[in-house]
């Protein structure tokens, strides 16, 4: 009853005029943000925190939060459409998404990615409103051991779902590891795969690979492939309405990524990109259908989507109750708090009732605004498949060229970009996964710190990542994740000899 009570007032604050107002223009920009690649919402709202200085804080961060999960909903648009990752949490869509728009089901699965975000953001809300404070306590149990296992284990699940090869799959996997730790080392300022290139001293930002990896690449297969490839379908919208079975098959992925988002969204570092990842990989190591996994399966949409959203919200657990910023928006949006006199922590619900419960409600508002913006713009969005296939090549050109040189307004990223290009061509037409490649990018660096971290803890001693039980459990699950295709393989190919050798 308390948190019912303290729900409602925060309603009164969210359902003042102003901060209706400023709900809308945050969804809807953030909707806008996440479309287009490049944009991300941190840079938004690091440019925002001016604009909200003199507004009250309740309000300042209601329109600030509705920019973040507004671009997390939005950033399945491009990903769907054009194969180009709006922002980093959704390019797990894309796996299934892409494949569907080819297919001539953009609609639909434009379609489902909304129901799916809209149910993974009402989950987090819901577990935002009634254990963010138990929650809370988990995240500090979690130390540096911790956080490095289960780091590997979102890593091992990815790779041993590689549809054709094991091997390649961790190949691409240690290779985003080694792109993600490029640069300069912090602590002991060593260079390491620099080649003695200045420009390589800050590392390659994560935008330049994924755009590379997924858009750059798409474009050179399509120019690759010529007038060959039957585009009489792909510039079908398709319909957007569900049919009942369609909806019984999405009912229960949706359920359990949302679920799994907003306990890894809960997670300080972990975020809507890991988050995305493990519900893509959970669906796909549990589903009869698996190897339709990749290739327009609606649960692939579908899982990402909600996990994606449900991330972002409980992203929101150690932001407000501990003050600790779990990914690089949340930290922008606590510097804003700072900004605005406001200090997040275990008393922010006491001391400022107004800006804890008034943003979660403005988050119920926000995800009915975001369903009712973005289900009726679906057949306009759309109308992107129609464009000429030259045309359409262009502008995937130049959106991918203008992001990733409003990064630093570098020509070497734009060349860096082209370079990843060709990865993912090459990556393409020989048969190597782009998920583990952009997993190992994402976690290669964060691992390291964790492991660093145990390590000057417990004095040098590699036994730390064994003797929690946390860290052990998640380690053992990480081990057997990569084990078991390599003992079904093992016993289908004992099988398939004994067959053989049947007079």
């Amino acid at each position: 009853m308390d948190a019912f009570t303290s729900l409602l007032y925060g309603f009164s604050i969210a359902l003042e005029p102003i901060n209706l107002f400023y709900v809308f223009i945050g969804v809807f920009a953030g909707t806008i943000i996440g479309m287009l690649p490049g944009l991300g919402p941190i840079s938004a709202l690091a440019l925002m925190i001016p604009i909200t200085f003199g507004m009250a804080p309740s309000s300042g961060l209601i329109l600030m939060a509705g920019v973040y999960y507004g671009a997390i909903f939005g950033g399945s648009t491009s990903s769907i459409l054009l194969n180009a990752p709006g922002v980093a949490g959704t390019v797990a869509t894309s796996f299934d998404g892409y494949p569907m728009a080819q297919q001539g089901k953009a609609g639909k699965a434009l379609a489902i990615a909304a129901y799916a975000s809209f149910i993974g953001g009402t989950v987090s809300i819901i577990g935002l409103m009634l254990i963010a404070p138990a929650l809370s306590k988990v995240a500090v149990s979690f130390g540096p051991a911790e956080y490095f296992a289960l780091m590997i284990l979102g890593l091992t699940a990815v790779v041993s779902l590689s549809d054709k090869s094991l091997v390649k799959g961790l190949m691409a996997a240690v290779f985003g590891m080694m792109v993600s730790i490029m640069g300069m080392d912090l602590q002991t300022g060593t260079e390491r795969y620099t080649f003695g290139t200045i420009e390589l001293l800050d590392g390659i930002d994560f935008l330049i690979v994924a755009l590379g990896i997924f858009a750059l690449a798409e474009v050179f297969y399509m120019l690759l492939k010529g007038g060959r490839q039957n585009t009489s379908q792909r510039n079908v919208i398709g319909s957007l309405r569900l049919t009942r079975s369609e909806v019984k098959e999405m009912a229960a992925p949706v359920g359990r990524s949302s679920v799994l988002g907003f306990f890894t969204g809960v997670l300080p570092g972990a975020g809507a990109t890991i988050g995305s990842f493990l519900g893509y990989s959970l669906e796909k190591r549990i589903a009869k259908d698996a190897d339709t996994f990749g290739k327009g399966n609606i649960k692939g949409v579908a899982a990402p989507e909600a996990a994606n959203n449900a991330a972002c919200g409980g992203s929101f657990v150690p932001l407000l109750t501990l003050g600790v910023p779990g990914s690089g928006t949340t930290a922008v949006l606590l510097g804003a708090l700072l900004v605005m006199g406001v200090t997040p922590g275990p008393m922010l619900m006491e001391q400022r009732p107004d800006v804890f419960w008034g943003v979660i409600a403005s988050m119920y508002i926000g995800n009915l605004f975001l369903l009712v913006l973005n289900l009726p713009l679906i057949p306009l969005i759309a109308k992107v498949l129609d464009t000429p296939r030259p045309i359409l090549l262009a502008l995937i050109l130049i959106f991918c060229m203008v992001g990733v040189f409003g990064l630093n307004f570098s020509r070497y990223d734009l060349l860096f970009l082209l370079g990843f290009g060709l990865i993912g061509l090459a990556m393409r037409l020989y048969g190597f996964p782009a998920a583990p490649l952009i997993l190992g990018m994402i976690l290669g660096a964060l691992m390291e710190e964790s492991m660093r971290r145990a390590l000057q803890i417990s004095g040098g001693d590699w036994g730390v990542f064994i003797d929690k039980p946390i860290s052990l459990t998640l380690l053992l699950l990480a081990a057997l994740s990569l084990g078991l295709p390599l003992i079904k393989r093992a016993f289908k190919w004992g099988k398939t000899r004994r067959l053989s050798q049947q007079p």
